[in-house]
């Protein structure tokens, strides 16, 4: 039994408010300073204060959703933590003015510098792997680009959604995520729609954005320094 002060905290809370997180395992909650409870097998205890920032979910008591994003940017690394607040903000959760609100709150807090930062980019990505192919840019220092952004033809008539986009550039980045037939016929229909409307193209998978990070830094960036001028 857990000591009735307990609160569901971290991984565990994220999960709870909907995040497509996997179930955290130990289960983590958060525990007033006072309370002698010790992690063991299966649950990991924080103690740590977390009044006026609870919230009741199925009866159960939870780290209310900012809250949960401070810990994540605390226990997590920076592309992991986005990757929840990209989920939070596609949701309708949250969104950046409320996080960087939540985060000029009390200083000291863990996590709260990255909290911080991360809200500047926070966005609705559709995927984890779109956040993770759009930190890859950032991090290199590439201006950030827009997110799910409607395209249109020169008559006004939609072509399709870019999962990044540089306006400027007419740059589209999309991640290629599928392996079945009907979506990759449906995504090269897509992409020569996109071409023949004069947007410029670049697809990267999972095995570039985890194994060839550099490739895809390299070539977005010279597709920008080209095409941002023309």
């Amino acid at each position: 039994m857990l000591p009735a002060s307990s609160v569901f905290a971290g991984l565990t809370a994220a999960w709870m408010h909907g995040l497509d997180v996997e179930p955290a395992s130990p289960v983590e909650i958060a525990l007033p300073g006072g309370d002698h409870l010790r992690s063991r097998a299966g649950l990991h205890v924080r103690h740590c204060s977390v009044t006026g920032e609870v919230v009741t979910i199925r009866d159960l008591p939870a780290t209310n959703l900012s809250r949960t994003l401070l810990d994540l940017c605390a226990s997590l690394p920076p592309v992991d933590a986005l990757v929840a607040i990209d989920m939070a903000c596609h949701a309708r959760l949250t969104d950046q003015d409320t996080l960087r609100h939540y985060a000029d709150g009390p200083k000291g807090r863990r996590g709260v510098a990255r909290l911080r930062a991360l809200a500047h980019c926070a966005a609705p990505a559709e995927s984890p792997m779109e956040t993770r192919l759009r930190w890859l840019l950032i991090k290199a220092g590439l201006p950030a680009p827009e997110v799910q952004t409607d395209l249109h033809d020169g008559e006004g008539n939609f072509v399709g959604r870019a999962d990044l986009y540089y306006p400027r550039a007419h740059l589209v980045i999309e991640f290629d995520g599928g392996n079945h037939r009907d979506r990759l016929v449906g995504d090269d229909r897509r992409q020569n729609a996109l071409i023949a409307a004069g947007y410029r193209v670049l697809r990267f998978t999972a095995a570039d954005v985890y194994g060839r990070p550099e490739a895809i830094v390299g070539q977005v960036r010279a597709a920008l320094a080209y095409f941002s001028g023309r």
